[in-house]
């Protein structure tokens, strides 16, 4: 009997989970940044691709929490725990953060890339995840797919190839 490879895709803004064998995958990582937690003794995995870094901002009506890097990240810790995981063995790659235009002013709202990253970052530290492995910041789009098999997460960056974490 051959096992089917299960490649789970997470669009922008949104988050997705696999479990066992398989792997996860967002496209178009720009200023966005792909955020993967993994527990890997038992085996399961989460994404979320994040677009802003806080939730503050978020109009009324229904929130998408997987928009925004501090909502976006503990409704993954959340969905993880779930599916049995132990937030004392999460851990986390990601990718992402560019900048990707070249600004004039030095306005920190235009900085959204690394904005992104250091909230990302202070959700990790707040909930003592530690990041593994990353490839954050620059100027380039990503794609990065995580693969549960054996923890790794594959980044292609345009006209720089692939980098595996």
């Amino acid at each position: 009997m051959t096992l089917i490879e299960t490649v789970v895709k997470v669009g922008i803004a949104d988050m997705n989970t696999v479990r066992g064998i398989g792997s996860i995958r967002t496209s178009g990582l720009g200023s966005c940044v792909g955020v993967v937690l993994y527990d890997d003794t038992v085996g399961i995995a989460g994404m979320v691709h994040v677009m802003l870094p806080s939730s503050a901002i978020a109009k009324e009506g229904p929130l998408n929490s997987a928009k925004y890097a501090d909502s976006g990240v503990e409704e993954l810790i959340r969905s993880l725990k779930g599916m049995g995981a132990a937030l004392h063995r999460l851990k986390c790659k990601m990718a992402g953060g560019a900048q990707m235009f070249q600004l004039s002013s030095k306005s920190d709202r235009m900085r959204i890339g690394p904005r992104n990253v250091e909230a990302v970052r202070e959700i990790l530290e707040k909930n003592n995840i530690p990041v593994i492995g990353e490839d954050v910041g620059g100027s380039k789009g990503r794609t990065i797919e995580f693969f549960v098999s054996d923890f790794t997460l594959q980044v292609r960056t345009v006209n720089e190839g692939i980098k595996i974490l």
